[in-house]
């Protein structure tokens, strides 16, 4: 299991998460982090069609954004070696302490129970190092269609997650803010 928080800082109190924008390459980048890219190397601007333009190792990209929806608040984490205490790490049930039993446990309930103690897997903590309301995703010489892979599959992730939290016929709750 993993628990977003924000990020800890010595500098700031509290934290400022600032707001960024992914970029979706049409290419294979062997490094994942930060880089340390100037205006040389990578600079983004409006064509006269109002288009993203930017160019890659001399190969001209065109951008398309895909938007976020308001209900949902994209993360960009970082993996920590930090583990959520078990006292406050959720159970079955979402929350940190135990679900309330309406009847006596019985001798095979108290099995079950040793197992999941046995089973509870420890919660890692992901920092959030920043966030984003949208995506670029480009492609070569052309603006990527609906049809483009990752543009299709952001747009079906948040199909899916929106019909999952929907309860008939409600709109989605707000999702917790870390």
């Amino acid at each position: 299991m993993l628990s977003i928080q924000p990020s800890v800082s010595k500098c700031s109190s509290p934290p400022s998460i600032p707001k960024l924008t992914p970029n979706i390459l049409p290419c294979r980048v062997n490094h994942s982090g930060p880089v340390n890219a100037s205006k040389r190397y990578w600079n983004v601007e409006e064509d006269e069609r109002g288009r993203k333009m930017a160019y890659f190792r001399g190969r001209k990209l065109l951008g398309r954004e895909v938007k976020i929806s308001d209900s949902y608040r994209g993360a960009i984490v970082c993996e920590t070696d930090r583990f959520l205490p078990l006292s406050e790490a959720p159970n079955a049930t979402g929350s940190g302490t135990k679900a309330p039993t309406t009847t006596s446990p019985t001798a095979e309930d108290v099995e079950d129970e040793d197992e999941e103690e046995d089973d509870i897997e420890p919660t890692k903590i992901l920092e959030e190092v920043a966030t984003f309301d949208d995506i670029l995703v480009w492609g070569h010489e052309q603006v990527p269609g609906e049809e483009d892979v990752f543009v299709r599959g952001v747009q079906e992730w948040l199909t899916f997650a929106e019909a999952m939290h929907t309860v008939e016929g409600k709109k989605a709750a707000e999702p917790p803010t870390p």
